[in-house]
């Protein structure tokens, strides 16, 4: 006997992210856990039946980089701060994210991740919070970018253990320079406590981002910018991340970051299992060109208004870097795919229950249309965004 609550899924293309179903149906249960999924029809007795017409159903999208969004940012500190972060990246395909800091005392940090580990208790409106991403403070200024210079410090174990604590265990990922001076044993440190290491804001030569993978450094943070470029007798961080098949390279692609051309050359050297696609958003994304504290936002660009040169985040969505992506590369959605969910699942931690539609796992996916267009987005089995209907 089905158990009530039940919604089944019939009539869509399904990519589960290792298989496509036509015609395919999903089972979801009243718990927001996917219960099957069939090319055959599944028993539909007093169940909530909702027919998707042809349209296409894919994984949830995972962002493990964002600042914030729609006029609101993480480092506000507040809970209305990450619920209208969580809303705002919903309606553009993103169903969970780790919230990111910036460069920042002691004080601020400290707020910041109690205010993080509230409402990860708590829940947001949107998608869901999965635990916070250190950025910085312990990063090489000269490789700085927008980080406010006075706030960037060397690691300090006993500083980390009281983010850690202000966190109540829920930083996922941080991103340091391991070349600086106690680069390296935070790195063990971080390791030993499950938090996923990324080099970031780093000049690291080719020896020392080999010898920072030797102690575990496995992800870079938004490759290519705020970091050591490649050179032909230099590889840097850029290029010795692109050399290393330990490393998975965080991509803003939004074609200002990063070049649409270096954006194929980069799945043509790792693929799609071994790029982590990011938005790296910021308290303007999604608002007006215009001026916005210390930065200008100008065509989707948004730079330092005192450093015109200096990007300060981006203003991508996660479902307009897949549009982008798909695009630059020539590649088909199901190979694209695994960027933007089963990657990211995998560095935050939750793969287990994210990344997939699979048997067991969270309810996490979202409905296109046939140009790959968001239709709706929907989070443990709830629909957390819908499309407006456009009038005739």
């Amino acid at each position: 006997m089905q158990a009530q609550g039940m919604t089944l899924y019939v009539n869509g293309k399904i990519y589960t992210g290792s298989d496509i179903y036509e015609n395919g149906q999903m089972l979801v249960d009243e718990d927001g856990k996917i219960i099957d999924i069939s090319h055959e029809q599944l028993n539909s007795t007093n169940i909530n039946v909702i027919d998707l017409r042809g349209k296409i159903v894919v994984p949830g999208f995972v962002d493990v980089h964002i600042h914030g969004g729609n006029g609101y940012e993480v480092m506000g500190g507040t809970e209305k701060d990450l619920d209208e972060t969580s809303k705002f990246h919903a309606s553009h395909g993103t169903t969970s994210f780790l919230p990111s800091t910036a460069a920042a005392s002691n004080d601020d940090l400290i707020r910041v991740l109690k205010n993080c580990a509230a409402s990860f208790e708590n829940g947001v409106s949107g998608a869901e919070l999965l635990g916070v991403h250190l950025e910085g403070p312990y990063i090489n200024e000269k490789a700085r970018g927008a980080m406010d210079i006075e706030q960037i410090r060397l690691p300090d174990l006993t500083e980390m253990e009281r983010f850690i604590k202000a966190s109540e265990n829920t930083i996922r990922l941080v991103t340091l320079a391991p070349e600086i001076e106690g680069g390296l044993e935070l790195v063990e440190y971080l390791n030993e406590q499950g938090v996923t290491v990324s080099i970031g804001h780093s000049y690291a030569s080719y020896e020392e981002m080999k010898k920072a993978v030797e102690h575990g450094v496995r992800h870079t943070t938004h490759h290519f910018n705020g970091m050591r470029g490649l050179h032909h007798r230099d590889p840097g961080v850029a290029g010795t991340g692109l050399m290393l098949e330990e490393l998975t390279l965080e991509l803003i692609a939004d074609g200002i970051h990063v070049h649409p051309a270096v954006v194929k050359f980069m799945y043509q050297a790792k693929g799609a299992d071994k790029i982590c696609a990011i938005t790296d958003a910021v308290k303007s994304t999604g608002l007006l060109d215009g001026e916005y504290d210390d930065v200008q936002v100008m065509n989707g660009k948004i730079f330092l208004k005192e450093h015109p040169d200096t990007l300060a985040g981006s203003s991508l969505t996660m479902i307009n870097g897949l549009h982008n992506v798909l695009q630059y590369t020539g590649l088909p959605l199901e190979k694209v795919l695994p960027s933007f969910t089963i990657v990211p699942a995998k560095k935050a931690n939750v793969v287990n229950r994210k990344g997939s539609i699979e048997r067991g796992k969270d309810a996490d996916f979202l409905i296109l249309d046939e140009d790959f267009n968001l239709v709706s987005t929907f989070v443990k089995g709830k629909k957390v965004y819908e499309k407006r209907c456009q009038p005739c």
